[in-house]
């Protein structure tokens, strides 16, 4: 097969698809390669790095898409790039349809085969390409919160941590999944007062335990969100259903309730944001205050550590990538019904149920398409 790795283009995304240790393998497997020229670079890997694994370097990534059948990226497609799809060409990468009906549009009118990483799902029903992004975008909430709650960037200006004789920051987080947990886990670390909400009383439970008596756990509910919401410092948006928008669970009424200069990190905004107020924002605009509160949405969080989270993601996401190019996309479905997840589009017909009723599309039972 003949796979295209091309370089991102949204705003601050230094993340590649495959790392020369990756190609190596594709390569091993009597596939070609074709690297677009310093794709890798944000995440400090060379052109050389890359011809050394074996990749074919092309300069422009016009002739990336009209020669590769499968594309690997990180970040869903922009519309600069959506004429130069291919029809009938693979697209894995993320994608959060949900938030992005042009490109679903696009997709469906192309019948490019198009697979979501947020939702391929592993045997225990998890999400094992979300997974290592969800654990950076959760440690790096806190790591953002911290910095933008200083009075520099419009925040309350305090020490999340306190000091002797100061009283903690009060850090709240909405969501008790992967991404909760590691904000949690960063939170804690930091020295601050936690409250985690969420939905699922095993998983409140579960966290409890494992936390102690460094967080208070509180089923997620109107009443205790809105409560937490006005004597809340720092709230982390951290909501996930895959494949489909995220709840709006924080009302603009209660952002109106917040302190002057608290700050809202709403790491769902590739799904919508929980919150009312939120609006995507770019890692070189990342902020804006709206009713005295900051917002932090930025949309690729974890393209500002690129090199771990390349990493991370790739150690992942090349292995699928790789049964594809080895076996063929129906043999891997056939195989692994977590995976079969991943497809969002193909055909031309939506496959991911999800991501149908998010965007009011119809939806196709993929076994009927895979026939």
């Amino acid at each position: 097969m003949i796979i295209g790795v091309v370089k991102e283009i949204k705003n601050h995304e230094y993340r590649v698809g495959l790392t020369p240790n990756n190609v190596k393998a594709f390569v091993k497997a009597n596939h070609t390669i074709l690297v677009e020229a310093n794709a890798g670079a944000g995440a400090h890997f060379s052109d050389e790095d890359y011809i050394a694994a074996g990749a074919t370097i092309i300069e422009s990534s016009k002739e990336i898409y009209s020669k590769a059948e499968m594309i690997i990226k990180v970040k869903e497609p922009l519309e600069s790039e959506y004429a130069l799809l291919k029809e009938g060409q693979i697209l894995f990468t993320y994608l959060h349809l949900a938030a992005n009906p042009e490109l679903a549009k696009v997709l469906m009118e192309k019948k490019i085969t198009a697979i979501a990483y947020e939702t391929i799902e592993d045997r225990e029903g998890f999400l094992p390409c979300l997974r290592p992004m969800s654990q950076i975008a959760g440690r790096l909430s806190i790591q953002e919160g911290a910095k933008y709650i200083e009075s520099t960037y419009g925040g309350k200006g305090i020490l999340l941590g306190g000091i002797p004789g100061v009283e903690r920051g009060k850090i709240v987080i909405i969501g008790g999944g992967t991404v909760g947990t590691y904000a949690a886990k960063a939170a804690i670390g930091m020295g601050a007062i936690v409250t985690i909400l969420d939905r699922n009383l095993k998983r409140l439970e579960y966290l409890d335990d494992i936390f102690g008596s460094s967080i208070t756990t509180l089923y997620s509910n109107s009443e205790n969100v809105e409560r937490c919401l006005k004597d809340a410092d720092l709230v982390i948006g951290a909501v996930l259903i895959p494949g489909d928008k995220a709840p709006k669970i924080i009302r603009e009424d209660y952002v109106k309730e917040m302190k002057k200069g608290a700050v809202i990190v709403d790491i769902a905004i590739d799904q919508g944001g929980i919150c009312e107020t939120s609006k995507a924002t770019s890692h070189d605009d990342p902020i804006y205050i709206k009713h005295n509160v900051v917002h932090y949405c930025v949309s690729n969080m974890p393209g500002a550590v690129p090199y771990t989270a390349t990493m991370a993601l790739t150690n992942v996401t090349s292995d699928y990538a790789l049964g594809i190019a080895n076996n063929g996309l129906l043999s891997l479905c056939n195989s692994d019904n977590g995976f079969k997840k991943g497809l969002n589009i193909i055909n031309g017909k939506c496959v991911n149920y999800n991501v149908s009723h998010a965007l009011g599309l119809e939806y196709t039972n993929i076994e009927e398409v895979l026939k």
